[in-house]
């Protein structure tokens, strides 16, 4: 969203959650959907574990900036992540592939981690279905100029 946009939707939740609704609200599908909005479905938690274990430099999954006051809309509070930090989490996207997030990764790394099935045969792989549209849609936001508000929901 533009620098604008993120502060409209940080001084007016309820536009924020119009905007999430436009968008496709919870049917959404990332990869029917694209541009504006990304989402990882239930890869989240294992794909923020993947890139923390790499020392990623942004936290793309849960945001970096809290909204003030607390805001919470749902699952979690929305965070979101600043143009600046948008234009770094792309920059450090874009060399990395799955077998890269995956390289000396067991099943058994992902035990707690939500859903929890990262141990059956496939999903682990599919923990990492998701980095390629997440690399197109940070690039996509870098060029514009855009922040990202992060949330799950």
């Amino acid at each position: 969203m533009s620098p604008a946009e993120l502060e409209r939707a940080k001084s007016n939740p309820a536009w924020l959650l119009d905007l999430y609704d436009e968008l496709g609200g919870a049917g959404y599908s990332q990869r029917q959907q694209g541009g504006r909005r990304s989402g990882t479905d239930k890869t989240w938690q294992a794909l923020d574990y993947l890139l923390t274990k790499r020392g990623f430099p942004v936290e793309i999954i849960y945001g970096e900036e809290d909204f003030e006051p607390d805001t919470p809309m749902g699952d979690s509070q929305p965070t979101y992540l600043t143009p600046e930090q948008v234009r770094t989490a792309a920059a450090a996207l874009a060399p990395l592939s799955g077998e890269d997030l995956l390289t000396g990764v067991e099943p058994t790394d992902l035990v707690d981690i939500y859903p929890n099935v990262w141990n059956q045969p496939g999903e682990l792989e599919s923990a990492v279905s998701y980095l390629d549209d997440a690399k197109t849609f940070f690039e996509e936001a870098a060029k514009a100029g855009d922040a990202v508000v992060c949330w799950v929901r």
